[in-house]
């Protein structure tokens, strides 16, 4: 028997979705996406929104700096909506439907699932699309958000080279260090972002859930951090009132394994939204076709877990150790 995914509250819409369709020409060959090059040295930096068509803050703040006329001082500056079809599609009534068209487009980011010409759907051509773009990039943001109301992350990827970058932003206050997901690849992760050897780097903020207010302040924040600590811009030329007080201290949770549906038959022991710490092993977090799933370690905490797009195969929490 064919089981329907469970059904959820909606979170309300507290924040307009912009009207990016006078975005749309770019200025660089590729639909919505901008490059200005001040003619001086310096990284080539990029801020993307809509990795997925309902994380609406990422484009708030991307057409903010745009309406701005923010220019970068030295190296180039790169503004891009990436999702733009699903997007497109946002409906107030089923807002979580709007994630993606076909494929999760921050799934296909390797280079055999790019080239694979016998593979074809509207994220693998938007993301063939934007790559030659992507592939000039030395420091990428990544601007997302949750389907859950938990507080905004930082994910840094696996590598040290993350770390430190999420570290010198400074914000949010928690630094998610995790391999991605098993069901493709991120486009953190993509290419020399996830490699040790090169000094290209990239941070994937998690801003808060996909359509409260708080998020777009989050966004905002990181993004003016994001361009301060490139040095491609100074504080004077971003808008007023993008930076918030920073958090005092940061820490870090490493991810040390995903919980994957096998089928429609997952439920959580509790209304988990993220971030949520349990002192001891073994404690029962929910149930996979019936089997209980457990804590492995002391001090596990959630990361990140919904049931919003159950499927087989989906990861629905990340489990993750406190560094001490």
């Amino acid at each position: 028997m064919t089981q329907t995914p469970p059904a959820f509250a909606a979170y309300p819409v507290e924040v307009s979705f912009p009207d990016i369709r006078p975005y749309a020409a770019g200025n660089t060959g590729i639909a919505y996406v901008h490059t200005f090059d001040s003619g001086l040295p310096g990284p080539h930096v990029m801020v993307n929104a809509l990795t997925h068509g309902n994380e609406v803050c990422g484009a708030i703040a991307v057409a903010g700096l745009l309406d701005h006329g923010l220019r970068p001082r030295r190296g180039r500056l790169t503004l891009a909506f990436a999702n733009v079809d699903a997007y497109a599609t946002f409906d107030a009534a089923r807002p979580d439907a709007s994630r993606f068209v076909d494929q999760d487009f921050n799934r296909v980011w390797t280079a055999a699932v790019l080239d694979d010409t016998t593979r074809d759907s509207s994220e693998l051509r938007r993301a063939r699309a934007m790559r030659p773009v992507i592939d000039t990039v030395d420091l990428l943001l990544d601007l997302h958000s949750m389907h859950e109301k938990s507080r905004p992350l930082i994910v840094s990827g696996p590598l040290d080279k993350g770390i430190a970058l999420a570290k010198a932003l400074g914000a949010p206050a928690d630094i998610i260090v995790d391999e991605g997901h098993p069901e493709g690849r991120r486009m953190r992760d993509y290419a020399d972002f996830g490699d040790p050897a090169s000094a290209r780097n990239a941070l994937l903020v998690e801003c808060g859930q996909h359509w409260e207010a708080a998020a777009v302040d989050v966004a905002r924040d990181c993004t003016a951090r994001f361009l301060l600590h490139a040095g491609i811009v100074e504080e004077a030329d971003l808008p007023a009132g993008w930076l918030r007080p920073l958090p005092a201290a940061q820490r870090v949770v490493r991810v040390t394994e995903p919980v994957v549906a096998a089928s429609m038959d997952f439920r959580f022991a509790g209304p988990y939204t993220g971030l949520e710490t349990f002192d001891r092993a073994g404690t029962v977090i929910g149930w996979r076709d019936g089997e209980p799933v457990t804590t492995p370690y002391d001090h596990c905490v959630l990361v990140m877990p919904s049931l919003r797009q159950l499927r087989p195969g989906v990861t629905v929490v990340r489990l993750g150790r406190l560094d001490v």
